[in-house]
């Protein structure tokens, strides 16, 4: 077993014009201040990262990363979730997604994807060139528009749907084996890898690659009314990144889980500050140090009610206390009669 790292916080959340939230440099003094050990950064925020320029220059790479030491810090990943979605974009979702890329590709579909594609392999190399042994990312979506199937889906249509996204990702995936980092899919609704059998559908179209895993976000699974602590005992051998992030949700005689086209107060299911959800941090911390867990517990703050500040003050204690230092002893040691192999015969009765 291993204890798990921490606590560290994903910046992205926080990436703001004003400071302490505008530089690297002053957001991890912050993160520091608030207790934090470590930083993960979003590959798409300019005012911390150019992840182009990561890639092409280990100088560079080595400057982001000296930045996030200088202030006490481990850089713990990269995330390029803006980048990963934009990979796959069905048509009715163009325009909405123009915000993710540059303003030259707006309206362009297949322009943004292409873009989105190099913008992975960067992050690869950015990643390799820094240190780093794992990515965060979204799968992208062609098929998330038909997840519930009024009209009824073609006959082969998701089998086509995750060729397709198989197709797109897997030149991404090696060239994230080149570099010795795993790409670690958020299985997140509107993506069409949002639960483990849609996980398990991709891993089958991409024959099993071993960069191809998975960034554990419970709090995405308390919203889809999924079994979180069961999911890693099915993924462990895939879970190489960690998201403390809370939920709850509260279905009424009104609304469930679609939510009614309501904003997130108003939602039978919507995300919180730590502590202040239905998420069973404490089993997931046990289940996820007991599989050997090597990565981060790193705080996604999201939550519609609770000021960010707060939700990032309470946000590092939360996640100390939960981070369990793993034992190298068995607690009934002191009875131990030794190893003996006659002893153990005679006990089972099979002594010669």
């Amino acid at each position: 077993m291993t204890t798990i790292k921490g606590p560290a916080i994903f910046l992205a959340q926080f990436a703001g014009d004003g400071a302490p939230f505008n530089t690297l440099d002053s957001i991890c003094k912050w993160a520091k201040e608030l207790g934090y050990a470590g930083v993960q950064i979003p590959a798409w925020e300019k005012r911390f990262i150019d992840v182009q320029k990561a890639a092409e220059s280990k100088t560079y790479a080595d400057e982001i990363k000296g930045t996030v030491e200088a202030n006490g810090l481990v850089l713990t990943e990269l995330a390029a979730h803006l980048q990963g979605q934009l990979v796959a974009v069905h048509p009715a979702y163009n325009e909405l997604f123009d915000s993710f890329a540059p303003p030259s590709l707006k309206g362009d579909l297949k322009g943004k994807t292409a873009w989105a594609i190099q913008q992975m392999k960067y992050t690869a190399k950015a990643s390799q060139n820094m240190g780093l042994n794992a990515c965060g990312a979204f799968s992208g979506a062609l098929l998330w528009q038909t997840v519930y199937p009024w009209p009824q889906r073609p006959a082969g249509l998701v089998d086509t749907g995750f060729n397709e996204l198989a197709k797109r990702w897997l030149p991404i995936l090696d060239a994230f084996d080149e570099c010795g980092v795993d790409v670690c899919y958020e299985l997140h609704p509107g993506e069409d890898l949002h639960d483990g059998i849609t996980f398990e559908m991709f891993l089958d179209k991409v024959k099993g690659h071993k960069r191809a895993n998975i960034l554990y976000d419970p709090s995405h699974f308390v919203l889809q009314a999924m079994d979180y602590l069961t999911f890693i005992d099915y993924y462990h051998d895939r879970i190489k990144m960690f998201h403390v992030k809370d939920a709850e949700f509260n279905p009424t005689g009104k609304q469930g889980v679609y939510g009614g086209y309501q904003g997130w107060v108003n939602r039978a299911g919507r995300f919180r500050s730590l502590g202040d959800g239905q998420v069973d941090f404490a089993s997931i911390f046990s289940k996820l140090s007991a599989y050997d867990f090597k990565g981060w517990a790193v705080l996604e703050w999201e939550c519609a009610i609770k000021h960010p500040q707060q939700g990032a003050e309470e946000g590092a204690p939360f996640i100390q206390d939960h981070i369990i230092r793993v034992t190298d002893k068995a607690f009934d040691d002191f009875a131990s009669a030794g190893s003996d192999e006659q002893l153990n015969q005679k006990v089972l009765g099979i002594q010669d």
